[in-house]
């Protein structure tokens, strides 16, 4: 209990106040978006009347196009500024939501989907990098706590979306694009009075246009992305089950919109909760950023393993549920803290690559398990996913072997440089 109560204390007494106004907008906006994309299967299957695998194929345009906002938003915000990016998007997202209250057919609800995922992919590596450079002393608190926040929207936002598409879909559409209308409006304000941080030149050039190395130069630089890139992939490749394997499981044995959406109230309950104990890991077990992506896989590998082996029962997603939460709670912060503190100002570019490979993960995804759910059923899908997390323990050791050597060499040069004539 005093664990707790001293953690709360500090969460509560650490940031700036226009830290505070930044996560509680993030917050709303988080519980939007809940509204809309745990029902995307759903809601093809049951409205559109269309198969799971041809729900998988809308989930893989709407992941394919956040593959291209994520690299687009992170090679074009220093050409265009953050509040135009960040802002412009925004609201573009926003009006497209409303028109999924239109697309009453097929084709126009996969163009209004594709449209949506580009505009929101867009705005993310901006934010990201917002929050790193602005805050720079703090990243990783900040990651971790914006990140905790839009999952306490997402859990009031997923135990909604039930309840509301049962009333009418078209009911989370308007309101999902509400509060992304609202966020874009919050934030053309807030990045207008935004004032830099004291000799904070990543913010400055954040907030500012500059000029950056060639795209294609930073992306030769592999050693710098590529292996946390690829396990960022599997993982999220891997996560995607639970839209486009557990949804359809759960419908197929008649099971409530709700009691889905009730293991995603669980995901954002254990975020909330769970913070003392994944602190107390990462002091504990897990004290670099890399031993911390390391061990976020093993979660996530051991989650899936636990439901391919147990998976009749309700009680057994929840367990599994639980498993790779903690997961993602190690994961989520430390990608983006990872790669603004590794990166510097090149930290946009980056954010938006690897970025994209994780909605490369969530492309592959959902069209993979779509169909293998149509033909096989659940069960190799959870035998992938438990694959494929060991297989990201394995990317991620060899991204930190990398950056251990990169440490060393600017060591070297440093020490080389300092030496006496």
């Amino acid at each position: 209990m005093n664990l707790f109560k001293n953690r709360s204390s500090t969460f509560f007494r650490t940031y700036p106040k226009n830290a505070y106004v930044f996560i509680i907008a993030s917050l709303v906006n988080s519980t939007g978006s809940a509204l809309l994309w745990p029902l995307t299967t759903l809601y093809v299957h049951n409205i559109l009347h269309r198969s799971y695998g041809e729900a998988g194929l809308v989930l893989f345009f709407q992941s394919l196009a956040g593959v291209i906002g994520q690299i687009v938003g992170g090679s074009l915000y220093h050409k265009l500024g953050a509040r135009n990016l960040i802002v412009g998007s925004l609201m573009l997202s926003g009006l497209t939501q409303f028109g999924l209250i239109f697309a009453k057919a097929w084709s126009p609800y996969v163009i209004v989907m594709t449209t949506n995922g580009l505009l929101n992919a867009i705005t993310m590596p901006a934010i990201s990098a917002f929050i790193g450079f602005q805050w720079r002393n703090q990243q990783f608190q900040l990651f971790n706590t914006v990140y905790v926040s839009n999952n306490i929207g997402v859990a009031i936002g997923t135990s909604l979306a039930g309840l509301l598409a049962a009333i009418s879909f078209d009911l989370t559409f308007l309101l999902n694009g509400v509060t992304t209308i609202c966020f874009s409006i919050f934030f053309y304000l807030y990045l207008k009075r935004q004032t830099i941080a004291p000799n904070n030149e990543e913010c400055s050039a954040f907030l500012h246009h500059s000029v950056r190395p060639h795209p294609f130069t930073l992306l030769k630089n592999f050693r710098a992305y590529l292996f946390l890139a690829l396990g960022l992939l599997l993982i999220l490749f891997s996560t995607s089950s639970w839209n486009s394997g557990i949804a359809p499981y759960l419908n197929q044995r008649g099971m409530s919109l709700a009691r889905y959406s009730f293991l995603w109230t669980i995901n954002g309950l254990v975020i909330l909760v769970g913070q003392p104990f994944t602190t107390w890991f990462g002091r504990t077990f897990a004290k670099s950023l890399d031993a911390r992506l390391m061990a976020s896989a093993s979660f996530y590998a051991i989650a899936f393993l636990f439901m391919w082996i147990f998976h009749s029962q309700y009680p057994d997603l929840m367990i599994g549920m639980v498993i790779a939460t903690i997961g993602e709670m190690l994961n989520s912060p430390t990608v983006p803290t990872w790669i603004t503190q590794s990166t510097g100002t090149s930290a946009p570019f980056y954010l938006g690559v690897v970025g994209g490979f994780g909605s490369a993960g969530r492309l592959i995804g959902p069209l993979l398990f779509g169909n293998l759910f149509d033909w096989f059923g659940i069960t190799p899908i959870l035998a992938v996913t438990t694959f494929s997390t060991l297989t990201a323990i394995i990317f991620f050791a060899i991204q930190s072997k990398f950056t251990y050597h990169s440490q060393q060499e600017q060591k070297n040069m440093q020490n080389s440089v300092n030496l006496p004539n």
